[in-house]
């Protein structure tokens, strides 16, 4: 075998490794929460409890909940001024789209419209337009605790 080929097959190797690894590395990331989608949870007790861990760092966590096979998603996100935020992954205009929202640093953007919201904001009092739809929510136990029948009453969104 020549140096030349023996070269080849070596880079030939090593560009087939680094594609297994990076194709690895995706499926990984997108198997871990937080990554490549919402995560599920259900209801216990007539409440679904998020360890507020889960939340904490200030990325935004998006959930899904089945009502009867309806799907309502929901996001959890932790604002700069240290209160955690519960809304819809809806709008009161833009849902019909159902691309719900991403999130720029402090902000929660909408997907279809790119209007941007403070997560300071997100509360009973910023509603309408493309606010993000308020979810209420209370603090106990280390869980941030959502009510079934209150994610059950965001139903229209989606």
């Amino acid at each position: 075998m020549s140096g030349k080929s023996a070269k080849s097959i070596v880079k030939h190797w090593a560009s087939a490794l680094l594609v297994v690894i990076a194709i690895a590395g995706t499926v990984t990331a997108f198997s871990l929460p937080g990554f490549g989608g919402p995560e599920k949870v259900k209801a216990s007790g007539g409440v679904v409890n998020i360890p507020l861990s889960k939340v904490s760092d200030g990325k935004a966590r998006f959930f899904r909940f089945s009502d009867g096979g309806k799907e309502i998603a929901f996001f959890v996100v932790k604002a700069p001024d240290g209160t955690v935020k519960t809304a819809f992954d809806a709008c009161d205009v833009c849902f019909k789209e159902k691309k719900g929202y991403a999130q720029d640093g402090a902000f929660m953007v909408c997907k279809q419209c790119n209007m941007k919201f403070g997560t300071n904001r997100i509360g009973p009092h910023a509603v309408g337009g493309c606010n993000p739809s308020y979810l209420p929510s209370k603090q106990t136990g280390g869980n941030v605790i959502i009510s079934a029948a209150d994610l059950k009453a965001g139903t229209r969104y989606f």
